[in-house]
């Protein structure tokens, strides 16, 4: 009998805090883009400001796309079961009782088949 043993590595990601998130698709696929947006100021730049923009990306098919939807309703659930109900923060009514409006913006995105 032999003592083949198998080595595996496993490489933690970065943690990441997303700003915003876009999801499309394709026929294929789904295309979850995390994006990180961090305004940056160094006092050495002739420039006033800057704005460094991450994305992690996640792609999956259909049927995995519908695994996560259903995994992160169950995750909802028992959050609020557990913490009480999901509300939109205190800061976000304030800032929208002051007539500023955040709409969402409909554009064309383009597909990953050219």
């Amino acid at each position: 009998m032999s003592d083949d043993r198998i080595s595996m590595s496993i490489v933690d990601g970065d943690a990441f805090f997303a700003h915003e998130l876009s999801i499309n698709y394709n026929p294929l696929q789904f295309v979850f883009d995390f994006k990180c947006i961090t305004p940056r100021i160094d006092p050495r730049s002739k420039t006033k400001a800057s704005i460094h923009l991450k994305h992690n990306v996640v792609l999956t098919d259909p049927y995995h796309a519908q695994k996560i939807h259903e995994l992160l309703g169950e995750m909802l659930k028992k959050y609020e079961k557990e913490y009480g109900k999901v509300e939109k923060p205190k800061q976000v009514k304030k800032f929208e009782k002051k007539n500023v409006k955040i709409e969402e913006t409909k554009t064309e995105v383009p597909t990953y088949f050219g």
